[in-house]
């Protein structure tokens, strides 16, 4: 899948121009023993050994590259309720209303963590309460409204439906027939957020180790993690390197490997354009993203530059012209945004199911992966760490309703699964343009 080579292409990220990292942590070199190895340190991974050493256990983490190197550092920084575009249908057609109902309230739960982790743990992230679902086209007003409906019915969520005319006292853009806003769901820095997590981590006794890929476990009563230098035996394993753990060893777990599969999104940042300009732009400056199957999402930066995301690639390859393209879609929403520069610009890989709702699971009874967040990562991978630790410590019941959700392959094998998946987003491409 050549994904690290490829995110080299684009590696002029805003969000890693404005953190300070810490001293890089030493990679594994020895033989260690943890109650527990986690796999991948993004949002999942971290959270989970968080959890799990605040409960009590030996935690030792193993990243492949840096702290939030891959989609929980590269990502639009959207919290979002819920799962993907398709999860809640996804999960209600397998699941009872009473099922589902608790389905839901996990995401809401994770919502709710994620602020008491940056009250608890003092992470500056630059949170921003608000998220608006935007429709560019009558025919999308409607299935918006009809969403709307059967989320506040179904599961009590408060949201506000705003009209055209409405809508440009939130937005200054003419291009959008209606909208939904949701007050709970919100954005923040979403590097920020990884390392402030991470910071916690350490605190708590975690053992992180960076430039530490695993690249093989063995699997039995006392798993055995490899890395190049060093090895860890522990009780149980988690793993949570979502779209990357094929990069460094295809035998980890091959058996879950087929069901996601790694959708690139892209992004630039404006130069700052003043707080004025700023807030007549987005009032309130919630996180946006239109309706569209090739969707558009943006939002402002506290340090007032518009972030601005788009052209999902399923191809594993950075679009050509990225930039232009980009800019391009920007000033189709904002064409008053012409005079600004574009310093930054940046990619990475999201990780999908066929149905876009998360996949969780065990393998035998003592490893653990979570990956499949399809787009809703930032709340709802922090609350999946909390879901492990839970079943790890015995109280498996939240994890195993998520462990029921049934997922397919992806068609076509290792070798057609990525054209035939080009050539379904063309499909939704031209849906989207009728």
């Amino acid at each position: 899948m050549l994904l690290k080579k490829e995110l080299g292409v684009l590696e002029n990220s805003w969000y890693e121009a404005s953190v300070e990292r810490p001293p890089l942590s030493q990679p594994l070199s020895q033989r260690v023993t943890a109650d527990v190895c986690v796999v991948g340190g993004g949002y999942a991974g971290v959270s989970s050994a968080l959890e799990l050493a605040e409960r009590g256990y030996s935690v030792v983490l193993l990243e492949a590259q840096r702290i939030g190197w891959g989609a929980s550092g590269r990502n639009g920084g959207q919290a979002i309720v819920g799962f993907g575009s398709d999860g809640e249908c996804a999960i209600e057609k397998q699941f009872s209303p009473a099922d589902t109902r608790r389905a839901w309230d996990v995401s809401l739960e994770g919502l709710r963590l994620l602020r008491e982790r940056i009250e608890r743990h003092g992470i500056e992230c630059d949170f921003t309460p608000g998220y608006l679902s935007l429709s560019v086209k009558p025919r999308k007003s409607q299935a918006l409204h009809k969403w709307m409906d059967h989320v506040t019915g179904a599961y009590g969520y408060p949201l506000q439906w705003l009209g055209r005319e409405e809508i440009r006292q939130w937005v200054a853009s003419n291009r959008f027939d209606a909208a939904v806003f949701d007050a709970t769901s919100g954005h923040l820095h979403p590097l920020k957020y990884c390392l402030g997590l991470a910071a916690a981590a350490r605190a708590a006794g975690v053992q992180l180790h960076e430039n530490s890929a695993a690249f093989v476990v063995e699997r039995g009563g006392k798993p055995l993690v490899k890395t190049a230098q060093g090895e860890c035996r522990c009780n149980f394993v988690v793993l949570a390197g979502n779209v990357y753990l094929g990069e460094y060893g295809d035998d980890i777990a091959p058996e879950v490997a087929a069901r996601i599969m790694p959708v690139g999104t892209y992004m630039i940042a404006t130069e700052p354009m003043g707080r004025e300009r700023a807030d007549a732009l987005m009032h309130g400056r919630p996180a946006a993203s239109d309706t569209n199957f090739v969707l558009d999402y943006f939002r402002l930066s506290a340090d007032h530059r518009l972030l601005f995301g788009g052209a999902d690639s399923y191809s594993g390859a950075a679009p050509r012209d990225l930039i232009a393209r980009i800019r391009s879609s920007m000033l189709g929403v904002f064409p008053q945004l012409a005079d600004l520069a574009i310093p930054h610009a940046w990619g990475g890989f999201v990780d999908i199911t066929m149905n876009k709702a998360p996949d969780f699971g065990r393998l035998g009874t003592n490893i653990y992966y979570l990956h499949g967040f399809s787009g809703h990562g930032l709340a709802l991978a922090g609350m999946a760490g909390k879901l492990v630790a839970e079943a790890i410590a015995g109280q498996a019941e939240r994890f195993d309703l998520f462990s029921r959700i049934r997922h397919h392959r992806f068609p076509g094998g290792a070798l057609m699964r990525t054209p035939a998946l080009v050539l379904g987003m063309l499909y939704y491409r031209l849906r989207d343009a009728l």
